[in-house]
This record gives C-alpha cells, sequence and structure tokens, in this order.
C-alpha cells in the first residue's frame, strides 16, 4: 500500500545529516525523493568513516555507516552544479518536483540561477526549503554553522552533563548531533504542513529553517524555567530540573532508572519498595516539596535500591505499574523483547551490501502503513533513469553530458 506522501516528488540538495534526515523522512513517508550529488565525491557524510558499510564478502567500501542512517528511499543523481548544463538540470528537475530541500551556506545557489526567486518563477507550486545554521536573516545569516558548535551556542551544552567541580563536570555534547536532527525534524513538519497548505491555495512558498532556532527550541522547559526565573538553568547530570525522584538509583548490581513523574506513582513506588512512610512524609509528599529536599530523599532512596539487584527492581516496579528501566548500550537496545517485537530493526537489500541493517521509521499508520524497500543509494546509481524518464534525455545526450562533466 502506498505511504501517505506517495505522489509527490522531493529534490534533495542536500548533505551530511540536517538536511538529509528531513529527506530520509519524507522518503520513508513514500515520497519520490532525488538527492543530487556532487560527480565523484557525492555527499560529504559518504567519507565519514569508519565503520564502513562492507559488502556481501565483507569488504569494506567507500560509503560510511554515517551515510546509509540518514539517506534510505532515495535515488542519487550526480550533477555538476559549476556548470551551466547541470545547472539547467536542476533547474528542470525543480519545475517537476513539489519539494525542494537545500542546505547550502546562505547565497550560494542563488549564484548558481537556483535560489528561492529563480525557481519560484518556473514554478509557482514549488516548496522551497532552506536549512541553514542561522537562518536567512540576522547578523549571523552568512555563517557556516555546524551541530558541535550549534549545541554549544544554543544551550543545551550548558544544561548537559555534571555539575562543575562534580566527577566528570563540564559541559558536554549529546551523544548524537541532536541539533541537526531536530532540524530536520522540524523541517519534515514544515514540508508536509506546506503541501498542506499548498492542497488549498495552489502555491508554494519558502521555508526557512536555521539548526539555532531549532536547538533552542528543544530545550522546552528549560527556556521556560529560566522565563519564570530569570536565572539560566545550570547541568545537574542525571537529574530533572523539576520532578523528584527521576534519576538513577545504583541497585546491588547495576544501576535502574525510577521515573515517577507524579505523586501517584511516587506513592506506588514507596508502597511497592516497602517504604510507605516515605509517601507520607510531609518533606516528600508532593512533587514540589521532593524537588525541594531532593537530596536528603535521594540518600535515602539510595540506601533503599542498593538492598536488591537490577533484575529484581525491574520486576517489582513493573509489577507496581512504576515507569522503569536499565541503562542500555546500543547492543542491548536490540536485544530487548519490545524492540524485537516492535520490528525496529530491519534489513533492505543494497546493491553491494547484500542484506543491510538499517533502523525502521518510528512513524506507525494504520491505513498507509510506510514500506522500507529501497536502500541508500550508491554515487550516482541513477543518474541516467532520472534524467531519461523525468526530462526526457537521449543516450546520445546522456552519453554527451556525462563526457562533458556535467553529469
Amino acid at each position: 500500500m502506498a505511504g501517505p506522501l506517495t505522489g509527490i516528488r522531493v529534490l534533495d540538495l542536500s548533505r551530511v545529516l540536517a538536511g538529509p534526515w528531513a529527506g530520509q523522512n519524507l522518503a520513508d513517508l513514500g515520497a519520490e525523493v532525488i538527492k543530487i550529488e556532487r560527480p565523484g565525491v557525492g555527499d560529504d557524510s559518504r567519507a565519514f568513516g569508519p565503520p564502513w558499510v562492507k559488502d556481501a564478502q565483507g569488504r569494506e567500501t567507500k560509503d560510511s555507516a554515517y551515510f546509509t542512517s540518514a539517506n534510505r528511499g532515495k535515488k542519487s543523481v550526480t550533477v555538476n552544479l559549476q556548470q551551466p548544463e547541470g545547472q539547467a538540470l536542476v533547474r528542470a528537475l525543480a519545475a517537476k518536483s513539489d519539494v525542494l530541500l537545500e542546505n547550502y551556506k546562505y547565497g550560494d545557489l542563488q549564484r548558481y540561477g537556483l535560489g528561492f526567486d529563480d525557481l519560484k518563477s518556473i514554478n509557482p507550486r514549488l516548496i522551497y526549503c532552506s536549512v541553514t545554521g542561522f537562518g536567512q536573516t540576522g547578523p549571523y545569516k552568512e555563517r557556516p554553522g555546524y551541530d558541535f558548535m550549534i549545541q554549544g551556542m544554543g544551550g543545551m551544552m550548558s544544561v548537559t552533563g555534571e555539575p562543575d567541580g562534580a566527577p566528570g563536570g563540564g559541559p558536554q555534547r549529546a551523544g548524537v548531533p541532536i541539533a541537526d536532527i531536530i532540524t530536520g525534524m522540524y523541517a519534515s513538519i514544515a514540508i508536509c504542513a506546506a503541501l498542506a497548505h499548498r492542497a488549498q491555495s495552489g502555491a508554494g512558498q519558502h521555508l526557512d529553517l536555521a539548526l539555532l532556532d531549532s536547538q533552542i527550541a528543544l530545550l522546552a522547559y528549560q527556556n521556560t524555567n529560566y522565563f519564570a526565573t530569570g536565572k539560566p538553568p545550570g547541568r545537574i547530570g542525571n537529574l530533572h530540573p523539576n520532578i523528584v525522584p527521576y534519576q538513577p538509583f545504583r541497585a546491588a548490581d547495576g544501576e535502574v532508572i525510577l521515573a515517577c513523574g507524579n505523586d501517584n506513582l511516587y506513592r506506588k513506588f514507596c508502597e511497592a519498595a516497602g517504604c510507605p512512610e516515605l509517601a507520607a512524609d510531609p518533606r516528600f509528599a508532593t512533587n514540589g516539596k521532593r524537588v525541594e529536599n531532593r537530596d536528603e530523599l535521594a540518600k535515602i532512596l539510595g540506601g533503599i535500591f542498593a538492598q536488591r539487584t537490577k533484575k529484581e527492581w525491574v520486576e517489582l516496579l513493573d509489577a507496581a505499574g512504576v515507569p522503569n528501566g536499565p541503562i542500555n548500550d546500543i547492543a542491548q537496545v536490540f536485544a530487548e523483547p519490545q524492540v524485537k517485537a516492535r520490528g525496529v530493526k530491519i534489513e533492505v537489500e543494497h546493491p553491494v551490501a547484500g542484506r543491510l541493517p538499517m533502523v525502521a521509521s518510528p512513524m506507525r499508520f494504520s491505513g498507509t502503513p510506510l514500506e522500507h524497500k529501497r536502500p541508500p543509494p550508491l554515487l550516482g546509481e541513477h543518474t541516467e533513469e532520472v534524467l531519461r524518464e523525468l526530462l526526457g534525455k537521449s543516450a546520445e545526450e546522456l552519453a554527451r553530458l556525462r563526457e562533458s562533466g556535467a553529469i
């Protein structure tokens, strides 16, 4: 069955992660996504290894595992944007597309006649999504932006990690490029919203997505905590600024996360753990009081958790309906029965690697279920197919374009 975006064509001029992540979402949703790459080189992230994808014989290929994480479901077309003929090919493809996705620096594509105003004149229905570090306006608009620096500038690192003075203290970036990924997610939502608007109005538009904006938005309640107090939140490690107990505790043989998101769950925990007096104690009876007295409560609970193993705690708390869980490494994640039951790990048939393991989209639809059939493409794998089928290029024209270096 066709996905919900079947019939939508996306021209993806982006590379590395933020833009490609949005493009992969759209491909997962059923859109035809044509990825434009530099001849002979391709997306920068193809070279972000090791580790490398291995072929069916176990030999390393030229594509990184990183690249495969964000480019499933796409067709690869190699076009040289430095050449006028290459620029003309992209304009022709844009004329036949619903969405154009790009993450060039501010103003770069205008130099090639591929800016929003250029393409709007030939396709007024085109949704043109720009992803940059700082957006299309403001004093920083021409600055390049990368995830790590945006995590720092956007406040994420100020609230991530152990406090100064604690063992291992100091600012930390998240373990994945969260600014890139969240910008790709916001871009996906914006594109779908613009498609819905176009269905009503018939008009395309320019979408302006910035890593810095997205990273700041991701701070969520840390922003509003600051607005409410005038005090910037600090790093508190694995603690929660507004909820207690909501942290890992060390059991007899390792750590277990306890997540009491409300007073009722806290009372359930106390009953199950054999310490009902802590639920009635006025120091801890409400979440507000527990936040005020978190150190005292954590010390008491630490002694209680040390009396049982991780397995015993998980079984006890599950039976009581109290949210909890272990701290898994990624191998343990994919060994979880729930992860297996949900089919999170999938395999797609890759032209070089054979059965390539991947992670399924977490979006589940009852009426238009998603299919993951197309693997991350080889560089230029679909160049002739796309130019022949969409633009009507003959074998002779394709040979001439290849000879000239335009493709």
